[in-house]
């Protein structure tokens, strides 16, 4: 069996004042089952942050990204999964628009366009609403550490840049 990277991507695509979101309902063994996130996922062999990102929304979405931005790294520390290095991006461009057969079918979850003043009435993990909050507050990149012990939050550390 093929080990996972633990380099991934994690993308919010803005539309009409929403973000699309998924919510994980689909997978066994799904570290994220019940929540709420962005579409994204584990780089494949000699990608590059963008390719992985690109090919994930893609697969998720049948979007094709046309304007995104590379927003911040979240460092994700863990006693149950190790740590994980998520290089995280909005878009505000793309190509086609999502079937909703697609939307329905994704295999990881359901998909839907949430209105950002309700992002945080959903299942979220508690370091999502850290950086939502900066995605939403500020256009600056921001490095962004996240410490777990099980589901807990347990430490958090950020550095915002000018």
């Amino acid at each position: 069996m093929k080990e996972k990277s633990n380099l991934t991507t994690l993308c919010y695509i803005e539309h009409n004042d929403c973000y699309l979101m998924m919510h994980r309902i689909s997978k066994k063994n799904d570290i994220n089952q019940g929540k709420w996130i962005g579409v994204g996922g584990h780089f494949e062999a000699n990608e590059s942050p963008e390719d992985c990102l690109i090919r994930e929304v893609q697969e998720e979405t049948g979007l094709t990204l046309t304007h995104y931005r590379l927003r911040g790294i979240i460092t994700f520390i863990s006693n149950n999964w190790g740590c994980e290095y998520m290089h995280l991006y909005t878009a505000d461009g793309f190509e086609g628009s999502p079937d909703p057969d697609q939307m329905a079918a994704c295999n990881e979850g359901i998909l839907k366009w949430i209105p950002k003043s309700e992002i945080y009435d959903l299942n979220l993990w508690e370091g999502d609403r850290i950086f939502l909050k900066l995605l939403m507050e500020t256009d600056n990149f921001f490095s962004l550490k996240l410490e777990y012990n099980g589901d807990d939050l347990i430490h958090t550390s950020s550095q915002i840049y000018d």
